[in-house]
Formats: C-alpha cells, sequence, structure tokens
C-alpha cells in the first residue's frame, strides 16, 4: 500500500492517495442511511398515520424532530469527528440507527414516535454525509479528496430512487410495521459491518486548533452561512411543495409527480457537472453561478410551468442545482480553510443549514396559506439569488 502526504503533514494511504475500501464502504451505509432514515418515512406517512390515529402535520413534526436533533448535534459530533476520528462514533450510530427504526415499528402513539424520532436524528448526526465527509477527509490526499467525495455522493443521490419504491413494496406485501422490521435489518447488516470494519483504521485529519473552532477566525464564513442557509431553505420548500404548486398551475398530479421526479436525477447530472467544472474554475465561482439559475430558473416557473415543456425547463434547470451543496459545502470549506479542524467548521455551518432545511417547509405552508403558492415560489427564487450573490462575494474576496 502507497502512502501519499498531505500538504498539512497528514499521511492518506491507499492507491494514489485514496483509500478505495473506505469510499465504496461510506457510499453503501451513506445510501441506506439516507434511504431508510429519512426517504423512507414519504411511503411510511399515510398507512402509519391512519393506524396511529394522528395527522399528516403530527406526524410529519416527527421527521423535523429528527433534522432539528441532528443538527443541534453537528457541532459536538464535528469536534469529536476532529479529536478521535469516525470510526466508533459511525459503528455506535448505525448501532443506534437500527435499533430506531426497530423501535418505530413498534410505536402506537404520537409520544412515542417523538420519541424514536430523537433517536433517529441522533443517528443521523453519526451516519450521514458530514461524519463521512471527515472521515474522507482523514484519508484521502488533497488532491483526491473531490473524486472521493463525488463518489460517495453519486451512490448516495440514489437512495430516494432505491429505498422509496422499495419501502411501498414491502408496505404492500407485508404492512408498514414489518416492512420497517425489514428496513432495521437493513441498516443492521449494511452498516454495522462496514462501520466497524472497513473505517477502523482510520483516524482525525488533524488536530483542530481552537482558532479554527470561532468563527470569528475564518473569514468569510457568515458569507458561506448565509449562502447555504438560503439554500437549503430553498432546496427544502420546493422539495416538499413543487408537486403542489405544479397542480395548482393546471397539470395533473401524475404529471406533476413526473416532473418532480427531475429533481432527483438531475441532482446527480448537477454533481457530476460540479465534479468537472472544479477541473478549471474555483469551487465558489461554480457554485454561486448554478445556484443562481436556480433562482433564475424558479422566478420563470410561475409564468413558463403552465406548459409540460416550460416546467420540464424550468425544473431542469432547479434540478441540476439540487445536489451541489452536497460536494460544495465540503470542498469550499476544504479550499478555504483546510483539512485541520474540517468536522468542526463543517458542524458549525451544518447546524444553521440544517435547522434552516428542517423548519423552512413549515414555514411555507404558512405563508402559502397566507399569499399564496406563486409569492412563495418567487420567495424561493430570491434565496438562490440571494445565496448565488453572496458566494459570488466570497469569490471576489478570495
Amino acid at each position: 500500500m502507497v502512502s501519499t502526504a498531505s500538504a498539512t503533514g497528514r499521511t492518506a494511504t491507499g492507491r494514489g492517495g485514496i483509500r478505495h475500501e473506505v469510499v465504496a464502504a461510506l457510499a453503501v451505509t451513506t445510501t441506506i442511511g439516507y434511504g431508510v432514515l429519512y426517504y423512507a418515512f414519504g411511503a411510511l406517512l399515510e398507512p402509519m398515520r391512519a393506524e396511529l390515529n394522528i395527522s399528516a402535520t403530527t406526524a410529519t413534526g416527527a421527521l423535523t424532530l429528527a433534522a432539528l436533533t441532528a443538527a443541534v448535534l453537528s457541532i459536538p459530533v464535528g469536534r469529536w469527528l476532529d479529536r478521535r476520528g469516525g470510526h466508533g462514533l459511525m459503528t455506535t450510530g448505525s448501532i443506534i440507527a437500527a435499533g430506531a427504526v426497530l423501535a418505530w415499528s413498534r410505536v402506537d402513539n404520537a409520544g412515542q414516535l417523538y420519541v424514536v424520532f430523537v433517536a433517529i436524528g441522533i443517528a443521523s448526526a453519526m451516519v450521514l454525509y458530514p461524519p463521512a465527509f471527515a472521515v474522507i477527509v482523514a484519508t484521502t490526499a488533497p488532491a483526491r479528496r473531490t473524486t472521493a467525495l463525488l463518489a460517495v455522493t453519486l451512490v448516495a443521490g440514489f437512495a430516494s430512487s432505491i429505498f422509496i419504491p422499495l419501502t411501498g413494496q414491502l408496505i404492500h406485501a407485508y404492512g408498514w410495521r414489518q416492512t420497517l422490521v425489514v428496513l432495521a435489518c437493513i441498516v443492521a447488516v449494511g452498516t454495522i459491518p462496514l462501520h466497524a470494519l472497513a473505517i477502523r483504521r482510520t483516524g482525525p485529519a488533524a488536530a483542530a486548533s481552537r482558532a479554527h473552532e470561532s468563527r470569528q477566525a475564518l473569514p468569510g464564513f457568515w458569507l458561506l452561512a448565509t449562502a447555504f442557509v438560503l439554500h437549503s431553505a430553498a432546496l427544502a420548500v420546493i422539495g416538499v411543495h413543487v408537486v403542489t404548486y405544479l397542480t395548482r398551475l393546471g397539470h395533473r398530479p401524475t404529471t406533476a409527480a413526473t416532473l418532480a421526479g427531475l429533481l432527483g436525477l438531475l441532482s446527480v447530472t448537477g454533481r457530476i457537472t460540479v465534479t468537472i467544472l472544479r477541473r478549471r474554475l474555483p469551487m465558489t465561482a461554480i457554485s454561486a453561478a448554478i445556484i443562481s439559475m436556480q433562482g433564475i430558473a424558479l422566478a420563470l416557473l410561475p409564468a413558463a410551468g403552465r406548459s409540460t415543456v416550460g416546467a420540464a425547463a424550468c425544473l431542469t434547470a432547479f434540478g441540476l442545482g439540487f445536489g451541489v451543496a452536497s460536494i460544495a459545502k465540503p470542498a469550499i470549506i476544504l479550499d478555504r480553510y483546510g483539512d485541520q479542524g474540517y468536522a468542526t467548521i463543517a458542524g458549525i455551518l451544518g447546524t444553521p443549514v440544517s435547522i434552516a432545511g428542517a423548519t423552512a417547509p413549515l414555514a411555507a405552508a404558512a405563508m402559502a396559506a397566507a399569499l399564496g403558492y406563486t409569492p412563495l415560489i418567487l420567495t424561493a427564487a430570491g434565496g438562490c439569488l440571494l445565496a448565488g450573490l453572496a458566494l459570488y462575494r466570497l469569490h471576489v474576496r478570495a
């Protein structure tokens, strides 16, 4: 096995400075993690809600609680990763995830559901992209990090395409409770051994300095945070409300759902595009351009979206940026601040970004009820344009 030294003195092992078994393992575990802990919820919502005799709003609140729990834990998890690495944390998180999903299959009321989703939020903070990216940073040479990050996000980008239909088929065959038992087994078998074995010889990238743990010591941090908070909120609003808006524009529900499906499909294309452009352009400039394009596409949707072709064109342009943040955030952090204290910085950034993504759909629903859906879509467009402007200013100041 060949060793490649990074600019910071950290050693990355593997052919060409990349641990292929680590990247492969994390690609699998993050796909399962997002598929079961997040995307399966949509398919389980209606049968679960009906049996528990609770409203859709009450049931969906559990998922929001999980996201907020994960957001609160972003900073302490980041500090742990910087000091001790991801092996123990991610292995423990996968055990918690399997147990929480199994417990979910046994809930009888909303209170129990919310307790379970606090556990799911804890597990999410320990097993999804942020810790996976921290492990990749610690085990991959700087020149290969973007490639390694892309590999994980490309595979995990298919989580919804795999687990939403799989969950639907399982519910049809076995009911929602037994489906959760099967999903818990998938988490246990598919993530615990990989976290326990494939990343067992990984450690922190470098000791985090206290200077890197202070937002005031990070030049341009507030512009970066503003950009991704606004972008996260806009993505969450569109992800939840776009189907409803398209039906309000006159599209049939099946057509609206098909058009919305472009977002997930094109997010993978967008990640590949970003990585190709990354070879010639700075990540901040690429992200600023793509996110601004999303804002323009959303601004045109109320006028162009009444036709199928117009709606498809707008959502295609918007969808190319749907997955850009997942690859752009770690790349920009590494470009601007280096790998020392990477996970802590990512956690500081991830907290407001995750909170924005978790709370924006609920606020959007209230706004739509008061003002209508077109002002909501235009507000999301404005958020993307302001996010693009913030990233452009960050690029200019670099």
